[in-house]
C-alpha cells in the first residue's frame, strides 16, 4: 500500500502543478495594462470612474487604459487594437471581447480566430495576455467553449466567470448585459485576485 501512495502522490502533485492557468511575470511598478474591449469594458452602465479598468487601477497601482468601445465586434477590434497596442506598449492585455459578435448572431468560429489573432499580436509585441470571458446575452449563462479553446490553444491565462458573476446578480447589473458600478468594483476586483493567483502581482 505504501508503495502505491508513493507513486500516486508525486503524480497527483505534478498533475496539479500543471492543471492551473498559465503563469503571468510579474508586472513592474510602471508597467502599463492595457484594458481592450466593447462596452463592458468602456464601462456602459456606470460613470467612467466607476467602470472597471478605472477601478483596477486604483487596486493594482498600475497604470489601466481603458481602450473600450461600445457595440464593437471582435473583427473591429482586431483591426484597432495593433495602434493602441503600438501607441501604449503595454506590459500586459486583458482582452473582453465577443459579446457584439453573440448578440447579432455572428459566426462564433469567425470570432474565435479574431480573439487568436489579437492574441498573437499582443504577443508578438512582447505584451503578456489575459483573456476575459464573455457569458452569451441570456441570464445565467456561460462563456461559449471557444473561449476555453483559445487560451488553451494560446497558453494564456483564461478568467471564465468574473463578467457572468457580475451579470448574475441582479443587484450588480444595470441592465441584461451590463454590470452597474457594483458590479464593475466585483469585476475589477475579480481580476486583481487572479493577476495575484498568477503571479502578475
Amino acid at each position: 500500500m505504501k508503495t502505491i501512495i508513493s507513486v500516486i502522490l508525486p503524480t497527483l502533485l505534478i498533475t496539479a502543478c500543471h492543471a492551473g492557468s498559465p503563469k503571468l511575470q510579474p508586472l513592474a511598478s510602471d508597467a502599463v495594462v492595457l484594458a481592450f474591449g466593447d462596452s463592458l469594458t468602456f464601462g456602459t452602465g456606470a460613470s467612467p470612474e466607476k467602470s472597471y479598468p478605472a477601478v483596477l487601477q486604483q487596486i493594482i497601482s498600475r497604470k489601466v487604459i481603458n481602450a473600450g468601445v461600445p457595440g464593437e465586434t471582435t473583427a473591429e477590434g482586431r483591426a484597432r487594437l495593433p495602434k493602441y497596442l503600438d501607441s501604449y506598449q503595454p506590459a500586459l492585455l486583458l482582452l473582453c471581447l465577443g459579446a457584439n459578435d453573440m448578440i447579432r448572431g455572428l459566426d462564433e468560429k469567425v470570432a474565435a480566430e479574431n480573439l487568436t489573432a489579437m492574441i498573437r499580436m499582443a504577443r508578438e509585441r512582447g505584451a503578456q495576455v489575459v483573456l476575459i470571458g464573455v457569458p452569451r446575452p441570456t441570464v445565467f449563462a456561460s462563456p461559449p467553449e471557444f473561449f476555453r479553446e483559445i487560451a488553451d490553444e494560446s497558453s494564456v491565462p483564461y478568467l471564465k466567470n468574473a463578467m457572468g458573476d457580475a451579470l448574475k446578480d441582479p443587484g450588480l447589473r444595470s441592465d441584461l448585459i451590463h454590470p452597474n458600478a457594483r458590479g464593475y468594483r466585483k469585476l475589477a476586483e475579480d481580476i486583481a485576485a487572479f493577476l495575484r493567483d498568477n503571479g502578475a502581482l
